[in-house]
């Protein structure tokens, strides 16, 4: 492949997120679409859009079109099989998050990955935004101290529309692996790997089968503790979706507020607005805790991790989460509901 000329990518799946990667791949001139696959009215429609070839069938497309790199934007139960079908043939791949909705097949797409030394990069795509990139530079440098405290906030209200995908009101279809498995990567990329979870969840808020709500403690491998709080049937302000000013696929407002925080032992860090509090002077509780407002370029992070792949495909950059670290990913979140489902609640006397 000539360095002058874009990467072929092939979308998988014409939904909301599919289309989102279409756009992003037509901004970029390091890469271009050559086909969409999509059995349902949705794969041609976005192929007519974007002027593309459309196949309704996997393996059809991989022969009739032989693309550099494939992106898999398709129902989580299809993203092990059609990724291993990639990897097989020796395409490198884009698959979307998270990785599996179990972990034994990540670790397998994980496993082949490596074995074939076939690239997969999966779509954590808030890794790519300059925000979290800092965030993880100023905790990873010792700016503020040992890090000792993490606090996380998901917390907002989905739609009555939203449920009327039946999968979203039965297990699986919660905001803990569609929503929370955001935040969990994020964390574990800039504070590190998590150690253990406990978890409480609830479904009594619109009492469907699937969990609307969930309050976290987690330990990360270096000692330092997390809670997390999460819910999508409440009004509040506090979830990145609200607060980032990302751009995605969604037109949601910014709050203006805060929804992590991070606190060591020389200082603390607050995002997404990136204010940084450092004693100046004496570390005392009634010394002066000045506050610095970090700046960084704005970016759409779904055009970065594009930009990114086509450099995963020319061999110019490691996936900067592979399956193997998404896995851990999933392997984390996946815990919040085993935790919740082991708890070891207290019932206290009235």
């Amino acid at each position: 492949m000539s360095d002058r000329n874009p990467v072929r990518l092939a979308v998988v799946g014409a939904g909301p997120i599919g289309r989102r990667h279409l756009q992003a791949i037509a901004a970029e001139p390091s890469c271009r679409a050559v086909a969409v696959v999509d059995p349902a009215p949705a794969g041609a429609e976005a192929a007519s859009e974007w002027n593309i070839p459309h196949h309704l069938d996997l393996e059809a497309m991989l022969d009739a079109v032989a693309p550099d790199g494939v992106i898999n934007a398709t129902p989580n139960s299809l993203h092990v099989p059609l990724s291993l079908a990639c990897v097989k043939r020796g395409i490198p791949v884009l698959v979307e998050k998270p990785i599996a909705d179990r972990l034994e097949p990540a670790l397998e797409l994980a496993a082949a990955s490596e074995a074939a030394g076939v690239p997969v990069l999966v779509g954590h795509h808030r890794r790519h935004n300059p925000i979290v990139r800092k965030a993880r530079e100023i905790v990873r440098s010792g700016a503020l101290g040992r890090l000792t405290a993490v606090s996380a906030t998901w917390l907002l209200h989905k739609p009555v529309g939203y449920f009327e995908v039946a999968w979203r009101r039965e297990p699986g279809g919660g905001p803990i692996l569609i929503n929370l498995i955001h935040d969990i990567d994020n964390l574990r990329f800039i504070a590190g790997d998590i150690a253990a979870v406990q978890a409480m969840t609830s479904n009594a808020r619109r009492g469907f089968a699937v969990e609307d709500t969930a309050a976290l403690l987690l330990r990360f491998h270096d000692g330092a503790l997390g809670t997390v709080m999460l819910s999508d049937t409440v009004a509040a302000p506090w979830s990145w979706e609200l607060t980032s000013g990302e751009r995605t696929s969604y037109s949601y407002p910014n709050t203006g507020q805060d929804c992590y925080l991070f606190a060591g032992t020389e200082g603390a860090l607050a995002l997404p607005s990136l204010r940084l509090w450092r004693y100046d002077g004496a570390q005392n509780w009634q010394s002066p805790l000045p506050q610095e407002k970090l700046a960084v370029e704005e970016a759409d992070p779904i055009r970065v991790q594009i930009d990114h792949f086509a450099d995963v495909i020319r061999g110019r950059a490691e996936p900067l989460i592979t399956a193997r670290d998404a896995a851990r990913t999933l392997e984390a979140t996946l815990a919040v509901s085993k935790a919740a489902a082991a708890s070891g609640e207290v019932v206290l006397s009235a």
